[in-house]
């Protein structure tokens, strides 16, 4: 009997390690440098010393990041915890420490998460997997998170195996082995980890899931977990195909500038055209829409009447429509009360550039370039935003219009059109840059350059 059990646990052993093995090599990056986002629980315990194994036999580097949010009493505890361990293995540990700020509209859970990716992520490099603990009971919490949420394919495909990043690669190789068996591993290795007292906290969703709710189901059905993770999975490859099939269809509906078509997208059908404007929405990494916010985004942005400047916010963003195309377009600050007197060469608010007063130079120069007379000694150069009221007359044009035409004219989106800079003589408009310089303001001796970034 005791025989049976000694190799039913190396059986163990051997398997866990095997699983491990074959899901880095089916990552196919050559010469992986391994990275372990070690938080000190028994999952990343066990995965530092599968990761350590692996790059001992594969002679890879490997390393561990430990990120302390400073939230747990016991914080700089877990952090004394994964030192020892790492010393042990003669892995070498990075610690981040990292403080949190929390604005009312998002949760402590959330930007913790993304601090923590934050930290990981400057240690990558572009041959890098970041290993994270993630098991398959891991993937059944987020399959019923998903499933409570009304999620379609890709909100139930869970957690994917293997995420590109920026710079390498963010992987879960523990993601169809069972909590079960990882914890019987970490016992039969004798080693030591900490549990996270939030953890226990039931009126967390996925603490409830977790303690309440899938042992009940895996007590009935002792396949549960597996079944889930292989219908995460088809959903995955659901979703794959339906991206392979619409891709071609989107980029040829979307202009230089991303905005989609909506006369070709019309007539698709209901549930083609949902598909594409996710698709479309997913090109700027913000969360997937709920079917309220698609139907509002196609009834109320798009299909608006044609004098109507619709906008729907999403999150940091906002989709607006113009000369027949849908953008979606970041949430801006709005800039209408800033003024600088420009001397030379200042900095805009918001993210908007440098715009330079100067002399003419001989030489080009990337960048929007206006050209007009010298100020008069008595003349103060301002720069505003949205000044209303003003009806400028562009040199080389006949009458004067109101800037509402002159927009227009020059194809302005409505959403840019208070972030143009302004450039007053004194009090009277003297160029909008980018645009045109005004009549009364026409000459040679100086350049209004505008630096502005990629994304204006």
């Amino acid at each position: 009997m005791l025989a049976f059990l000694l190799e039913e646990t190396l059986g163990l052993i051997d398997m866990l390690y095997s699983h491990f093995s074959q899901q880095i090599t089916s990552y196919s990056v050559k010469k992986p440098h391994l990275i372990v986002a070690l938080s000190g629980g028994v999952d990343s315990m066990v995965l530092l010393r599968l990761a350590g194994m692996y790059a001992k036999e594969k002679q890879l580097e490997c390393m561990a990041v430990h990120v302390n949010h400073g939230l747990s009493l016991h914080a700089n505890d877990w952090e004394v915890s994964c030192a020892s361990y790492c010393k042990e293995l003669d892995i070498p540990l990075y610690i981040e420490r990292v403080n949190l700020k929390v604005s009312p509209q998002e949760s402590l859970e959330e930007v913790a998460r993304k601090a923590r990716y934050h930290a990981l992520e400057k240690h990558m490099r572009a041959n890098s997997l970041l290993l994270t603990g993630q098991h398959q009971d891991d993937q059944v919490e987020t399959f019923f998170l998903a499933l409570k949420r009304g999620s379609g394919p890709a909100g139930l495909s869970s957690m994917p195996s293997i995420i590109p990043l920026k710079t390498g690669y963010k992987c879960r190789p523990l993601l169809f082995t069972s909590r079960q068996h990882i914890t019987e591993y970490a016992q039969q290795h004798q080693l030591t980890w900490v549990e996270d007292e939030s953890n226990q906290d039931t009126r967390f969703d996925r603490n409830f899931l977790r303690h309440e709710i899938t042992p009940v189901l895996s007590q009935r059905w002792s396949s549960f977990a597996s079944a889930v993770s292989r219908s995460a999975q088809l959903c995955a490859e659901q979703e794959a195909l339906l991206v392979e099939l619409l891709q071609p269809k989107l980029q040829l509906f979307q202009n230089e500038f991303q905005g989609l078509s909506i006369k070709q997208i019309e007539p698709e059908s209901l549930a083609s055209r949902n598909m594409l404007l996710r698709l479309w929405l997913k090109l700027f990494a913000i969360p997937l829409p709920s079917q309220t916010q698609l139907h509002i985004l196609w009834n109320e942005v798009a299909m608006a009447q044609q004098d109507a400047n619709p906008c729907l916010e999403l999150g940091i963003v906002q989709i607006r429509r113009y000369q027949g195309y849908i953008y979606c377009v970041p949430k801006y600050q709005d800039v209408s009360l800033w003024k600088k007197t420009l001397e030379g060469k200042i900095a805009l608010p918001d993210n908007l550039g440098e715009l330079e007063l100067r002399a003419k130079f001989s030489h080009h120069e990337k960048g929007s370039i206006l050209q007009l007379r010298a100020p008069l000694p008595n003349e103060k150069v301002e720069v505003r935003f949205n000044v209303i009221g003003l009806a400028p007359h562009p040199e080389k044009r006949q009458h004067s219009r109101k800037m509402k035409k002159l927009y227009q004219e020059y194809e302005v989106p409505t959403w840019q059109r208070s972030r143009l800079p302004m450039v007053f003589y004194n009090d009277e408009l003297a160029a909008v840059a980018g645009l045109f310089v005004c009549k009364a303001f026409s000459g040679q001796e100086c350049e209004l350059l505008w630096h502005k970034p990629v994304s204006e």
